[in-house]
């Protein structure tokens, strides 16, 4: 199993019936399976990856992470793939749209939590301190799901915040965190967790929250539709809810 930056990959053919069904006997699939996700998926699916190969000898699978508009925009130039799980249902219902995929199925949610450095050296304790100017933030792009998730939460509680980074998808904003060129950075729950105790979380007011959801699909010209429909069932079997609720996902 590989995991790759944006690059040219490979689509697949979606499961129309939403089948929650466990992956079984995979002596019949083959070939290179090509998984285009959300760059706050790349724990989850990493996991479920091994776990697909373990299933399916034949099959290898190399994942694609970055921001969902970047992977959609492969998608749109013809990049060879078989699976599509973007963390926007309208980034997805685009790709629909265009023909490049069908039958979505949403299979996660998430929500946004503020990320400091260990020890927390910028003192931020809630989202109004992130409207400091003397505090060093970092954001999503605007047009990636975690910076449109966060311009809601900012709208929401009526706040102006100057970000000293604008990033191209929501792990290099915990990088930024984590090597502490930055006091916070708006990110999902689940990247908090990832990061385990090189960052610290700091919980955002009730009500303040926005939810995403994350829909998947495998895409119309998969080169590997069969291998791509069963990696979507593994996705929205029990055993991917077991997996993605561990790596703090919601359901839908």
């Amino acid at each position: 199993m590989t995991g790759l930056g944006l690059v040219a990959c490979a689509p697949g053919a979606a499961d129309a019936s939403g089948s929650t069904a466990e992956p079984t006997g995979g002596a019949t699939l083959r070939g290179d399976l090509t998984v285009l996700a959300a760059a706050s998926l790349t724990e989850a699916f990493t996991a479920l990856g091994e776990r697909f190969e373990a299933a399916h000898p034949g099959v290898h699978v190399t994942f694609v992470f970055a921001g969902s508009s970047a992977l959609a925009a492969q998608v749109a130039d013809g990049a060879p793939a078989d699976v599509l799980a973007s963390a926007n249902p309208a980034t997805m219902d685009e790709v629909v749209a265009a023909g490049h995929a069908h039958a979505p199925v949403v299979f996660a949610t998430n929500t946004l939590r503020i990320a400091v450095p260990r020890g927390n050296p910028g003192a931020v304790t809630g989202l109004d301190d992130l409207a400091d100017p003397a505090v060093k933030v970092a954001l999503c792009q605007p047009e990636v799901p975690c910076g449109t998730a966060a311009a809601a939460v900012l709208a929401r509680a009526g706040l102006e915040v100057a970000p000293v980074t604008l990033e191209p998808d929501v792990k290099a904003v915990l990088a930024k965190v984590r090597l502490g060129e930055v006091d916070a950075g708006l990110v999902y729950v689940t990247d908090v967790v990832a990061a385990g105790d090189d960052v610290e979380g700091v919980d955002l007011p009730p009500g303040s929250d926005v939810r995403t959801d994350y829909p998947v699909a495998t895409l119309t010209a998969a080169p590997h539709p069969d291998a791509a429909a069963a990696f979507v069932d593994l996705v929205l079997s029990p055993t991917g809810t077991e997996v993605l609720s561990a790596a703090g996902f919601g359901r839908p």
